[in-house]
């Protein structure tokens, strides 16, 4: 149990990491560096420790492309910008949607069956959302004067939630990826990774981003390369390799409902390391999200039991 907890406490890490280095480094370039990077690692881990599995054909050009766009540059290009104006907490917690979102796409896309009380845990999460959008975004005048605010959400809230449902749309393209072209998921992430690096990169470069020589503030080369491997580190070899070690010994169902203490762990670091202060919206929305959850994975759970008591009986 205390790994369930630090898996989830270094992932709200994340977010903390990220808006700090949003403070000397341009946005794009930013994910563009880390992601590329990252890619290498994987790739280079794949090439040294899995050889036999380092694949590389036409054919999984246009599928990992694809996952390259989605799963990673949008998702993380979006996640940056939103995370602009906006507490690295309230970012976190939008992220929560995630468990909601990723079934109403599988309803959608791949015709899984919602039961009612799956459709009431799905409304709940989305009901959750409606306090923390009444917490004031970071530089909201800038986004105001930029893209005449929504009444309701605002353009970055717009962001994080393409954000949350390009990732979960990626995260069943990439289930599909390994399973159709029998490619590992390292090897599929690697090459993934790299290509939403270097479309991030590009994007950077597009932007106007200031390259003179790169989009980092002088004077704060350093901290960004050791934030850059920090956020690497953390999310790409330790989460990654922590989560599927976990799974051996917890259901899905069960990491999926600890995931909601990340909002937990990202509003203390924000508030510890950041100085952004937390409103009883945070709270609010946390109690309907983990009702919502609750309600949402009791189902799930009840569902597996069945299907195992089915197998059995066969």
């Amino acid at each position: 149990m205390p790994f369930v907890i630090l898996l989830f406490a270094l992932f709200a890490s994340l977010f903390t990491l990220s808006k700090s280095a949003l403070g000397f480094s341009e946005p794009f370039f930013l994910i563009g560096s880390r992601m590329a990077l990252a890619g290498v690692v994987l790739l280079a881990h794949q090439l040294v420790f899995n050889r036999s599995q380092f694949l590389l054909a036409l054919k999984y050009f246009m599928p990992l492309l694809l996952l390259g766009l989605l799963n990673i540059y949008l998702t993380n290009a979006a996640e940056i910008w939103g995370l602009q104006y906006m507490s690295s907490a309230k970012a976190c917690l939008i992220y929560s949607l995630s468990p909601f979102l990723a079934a109403f796409v599988a309803y959608l896309v791949l015709k899984e069956k919602l039961t009612p009380k799956k459709w009431a845990g799905l409304i709940l999460g989305f009901v959750g959302l409606i306090p923390i959008l009444f917490v004031g975004n970071a530089n909201n005048e800038l986004v105001s004067d930029m893209f005449h605010e929504m009444t309701y959400l605002s353009w970055p809230e717009v962001a994080l939630l393409i954000a949350v449902i390009s990732s979960v749309y990626g995260w069943i393209l990439l289930k599909k990826v390994v399973k159709h072209y029998h490619l590992s998921p390292i090897m599929a992430n690697g090459v993934s990774m790299l290509i939403g690096g270097i479309l991030a990169l590009a994007h950077s470069y597009l932007s106007h981003e200031s390259w003179s020589p790169i989009p980092i503030a002088s004077g704060y080369y350093m901290p960004f390369l050791e934030i850059t491997i920090w956020m690497t580190l953390i999310s790409n070899v330790i989460c990654y390799n922590l989560y599927g070690h976990l799974l051996k010994t917890f259901s899905a169902t069960f990491m999926s409902l600890a995931g909601l203490v990340t909002p937990l762990f990202a509003t203390f670091f924000g508030w510890y390391f950041l100085e952004e202060d937390i409103t009883w919206h945070y709270f609010a929305s946390m109690m309907i999200f983990s009702v919502g959850l609750f309600v949402f994975y009791q189902e799930e759970l009840a569902h597996s039991v069945r299907e195992k008591k089915a197998a059995l009986s066969h």
